[in-house]
């Protein structure tokens, strides 16, 4: 059994900046502060990671008890901003790909994402593709991205039954971020042009495969199987 952890954003669904506007109207709620995210380094980052870079770029007094406060109106304001979007969208070839894996015994697929779970399953569930993920890694595990691919793989051993080889697992992302998590626990890497970063952005960071999307199947199933 080999084993595929997707991102989400930029990955498998395009929210149409829903994330983005979600944090910005907490940051107005809970400081007052009408901001941007332009100087912020949170492409591929956890949740959890740009509210706290959110909190030192803007000199917020940090406290949990202020982070939880901001991540609670953070996620009330996603599901309004999903509600209201019509230009979100998953990405080519993304509902065809999750379908075929699940019907693949040989193949399990889980989640390594960014995102708190309950916005992961919101921004999913929007999609109608939340239904295909039992288990995952989320920023509620650890604000470091880095830090949450045991956390997958543990979760992931505990649903199936089955310890993952390092080598039967594969990392799908769109960011430089998704390749290092990948690396760190010595497991593949797929990255996609399909976010921010273009095939040749990501090229240098040596993902063990590079596609510009997930439109061809075969190509992406190739990968899978060793071909």
């Amino acid at each position: 059994m080999k084993l595929i952890l997707w991102d989400i954003d930029g990955t498998l669904v395009d929210t149409d900046r829903a994330g983005e506007r979600a944090l910005l109207k907490a940051l107005k709620e809970t400081a007052g502060i009408d901001g941007s995210l332009n100087d912020i380094d949170y492409r591929g980052r956890t949740d959890a990671f740009i509210a706290r870079e959110i909190f030192k770029f803007y000199k917020i007094p940090f406290s949990d008890e202020a982070l939880n406060a901001f991540m609670e109106r953070y996620l009330r304001n996603l599901a309004a901003e999903l509600s209201a979007t019509t230009l979100g969208k998953t990405h080519p070839g993304i509902v065809g790909l999750l379908e075929a894996i699940k019907a693949r015994p040989d193949l399990a697929q889980g989640l390594l994402t960014g995102n708190l779970k309950r916005g992961a399953e919101l921004k999913l569930s929007h999609f109608d593709v939340w239904r295909y993920f039992e288990f995952g890694a989320f920023a509620n595990d650890s604000h470091l991205r880095n830090d949450l691919g045991p956390h997958a793989l543990r979760r992931a051993r505990d649903h199936h039954g089955h310890e993952f080889k390092v080598e039967e697992v594969f990392v799908v992302g769109d960011t430089p971020h998704d390749i290092e998590c990948a690396k760190v626990i010595g497991a593949n890497s797929i990255a996609v042009a399909t976010g921010h970063f273009t095939a040749a952005q990501l090229a240098p960071f040596e993902p063990t495969a590079l596609l510009e999307d997930l439109s061809d199947s075969a190509a992406f199933f190739a990968i899978i199987d060793g071909q």
